[in-house]
Order: structure tokens, then C-alpha cells, then sequence
């Protein structure tokens, strides 16, 4: 199990964070949804059809990250919230070991 934190709209304060426990090998956008962490909508389960489960992920894990695919980046382009350059689809985001530790912003929207 590794620990990740969830940080709802920038809100950096104890009031905006959430942290759980997951299993490595399952995806981010899995673990927050099987943790019912608010705001991964994930209306796509998973599928990399919609754009409802956008993160910005903060450094260093952002850099550790294999880039996003083409597919990825595309539909990133219709997140409700403008990307950035951390922006990432946490279905796309596969947990190992190595992310242990790693804090993700939420949007305030995902719609």
C-alpha cells in the first residue's frame, strides 16, 4: 500500500486534503473512487472517453511520470478546468511504489 493525497481546490489548509491507502497496480482514478474521494468524477469508469477525472500532479512525481499519451493529451483538452503543465487523467496514472507520498490538486469542477 502507498499513501496519496488528495488537495481539493488549492485548498492547501487540513480542511482541503484528503489522504488514503492504495494498492500499487490499480490506477489513481481506481483508488480515489474505491476511497469515494470527492471530485474524481470518473464518468467514464476508466476508459479514457471523458475528462472527469483530471489532477495536476505536484513535483517530483509529475517529472516521474511517463509522459501523457497522444490520446490523453487530447482529451485533457477537454477538461472542465483549464490544464496545465502537470495536468494528468488519473485513469491514466498507473501507482507504483515510486509514488508513494504523491499529492494531487483537484479542480474545482470536473464539469
Amino acid at each position: 500500500m502507498i499513501t496519496i493525497h488528495f488537495i481539493a481546490n488549492n485548498d492547501h489548509s487540513t480542511g482541503g486534503k484528503t489522504t488514503i491507502h492504495a494498492e500499487i497496480g490499480q490506477s489513481l482514478m481506481q483508488a480515489a473512487t474505491h476511497a469515494n474521494v470527492a471530485g474524481i468524477e470518473a464518468d467514464c469508469g476508466g476508459t479514457l472517453s471523458c475528462a472527469t477525472c483530471h489532477v495536476r500532479v505536484h513535483e517530483p512525481f509529475a517529472a516521474a511520470l511517463p509522459a501523457p499519451s497522444a490520446d490523453e493529451a487530447a482529451m485533457l483538452e477537454f477538461a472542465a478546468v483549464p490544464r496545465s503543465p502537470n495536468s494528468r487523467l488519473s485513469c491514466q496514472i498507473q501507482l507504483t511504489d515510486a509514488l508513494d507520498g504523491m499529492t494531487v490538486d483537484l479542480p474545482p469542477t470536473q464539469h
